[in-house]
C-alpha cells in the first residue's frame, strides 16, 4: 500500500527526517513509535504532501507520489488526519463530517459516507447539530476520524489520536481504529502512547533523531527491553 525509500526531510538548516525507509501493507496497522521532535509528524507531512521532501520516495500502490500537492494525494485515497484535531469547531457535527466529502461530486455518496460514520459512531449521530467545539475532546477525536473516513481513504494516516484523552476514551479511539482497520483500510499511526498503539498494530517502527532505530511485529517490540525501557513503562 505504502512504501517510503531514504525519506529526507529539512526545515532550513534542521534536518528532520534521515534516510528513513518503511512500509504499510494493505491491511495493516503500522504503528510509529517515538519521543517528541523523533520526526514522527513531519514523517506524516511528507507522505500527505504537507511538506515536500528534500530526498527521497514515496510510493502508494507503486505510484510515485512524492512531493505531490496534498489534494492530490487526498484524491489517491490516501487521508491524512492530523495532530490536534483541526475539527471546525464553529460549524456542526454534520457540516464537519460534510466536508470531508469535498471531492465528492456525487451528493448520494457523499450522504452513505456520513451515514456510515454515524452507524459506527452513533454519539456523533446523537449530537449531529452541535457546534464542533462544543463536543469533549474524545467526541472531537473521533468527528476527525469521522471527518476523515467521509474522505473515502484506503490507507488513514493519523496523528497521535489519543493526545489529551482520558485511558477510558483512549481504549475507545483505539477500537475505533481496530474497527476501521477490520473493514479493510490500511493504517499508519503515529502515537506517543506506546502501550495503546502496540496492542491494535500488526508492526511497528520506532524513530530517533528523525532515523528509524527499530522496527518489528507488535509482539517482538513489546517484548523488547529498549521499548519496555523508553516507551512502556519500564513495565
Amino acid at each position: 500500500m505504502l512504501e517510503i525509500s531514504d525519506l529526507d526531510v529539512h526545515y532550513d538548516s534542521v534536518h528532520a527526517v534521515r534516510s528513513l525507509s518503511l512500509s504499510v501493507g494493505a491491511g495493516e496497522i503500522v504503528a510509529l513509535l517515538g519521543n517528541n521532535g523523533a520526526g514522527k509528524t513531519t514523517t506524516l507531512s511528507a507522505i500527505s504532501g504537507l511538506v515536500r521532501p528534500s530526498g527521497g520516495k514515496v510510493l502508494l500502490e507503486g505510484e510515485d507520489i512524492t512531493g505531490r500537492p496534498a489534494h492530490k494525494i487526498t484524491s489517491r485515497g490516501l487521508v491524512h488526519c492530523p495532530e490536534g484535531r483541526r475539527i471546525f469547531s464553529t460549524l456542526t457535527v454534520h457540516d464537519n463530517l460534510l466536508l470531508g466529502g469535498y471531492l465528492l461530486r456525487d451528493q448520494a455518496e457523499l450522504h452513505k459516507r456520513t451515514d456510515r460514520v454515524y452507524d459506527l459512531l452513533p454519539r456523533l449521530a446523537e449530537r449531529r447539530a452541535q457546534q464542533g467545539g462544543t463536543l469533549s475532546g474524545g467526541e472531537q477525536q473521533m468527528l476527525a476520524i469521522g471527518r476523515a473516513l467521509v474522505t473515502g481513504p484506503r490507507l488513514l494516516l493519523l496523528d497521535e489520536p489519543s493526545m489529551g484523552l482520558a485511558p477510558l476514551v483512549v481504549a475507545q479511539v483505539m477500537d475505533l481504529i481496530a474497527d476501521i482497520n477490520a473493514a479493510g483500510t490500511a493504517v499508519l499511526l503515529v502515537e506517543q502512547n506506546a502501550t495503546a498503539a502496540l496492542k491494535i498494530a500488526h508492526r511497528g517502527y520506532v524513530l530517533d533523531s528523525g532515523q528509524s532505530t527499530l522496527s518489528g511485529t507488535a509482539d517482538s517490540l513489546r517484548s523488547d527491553p529498549r521499548v519496555i525501557e523508553a516507551y512502556l513503562g519500564g513495565a
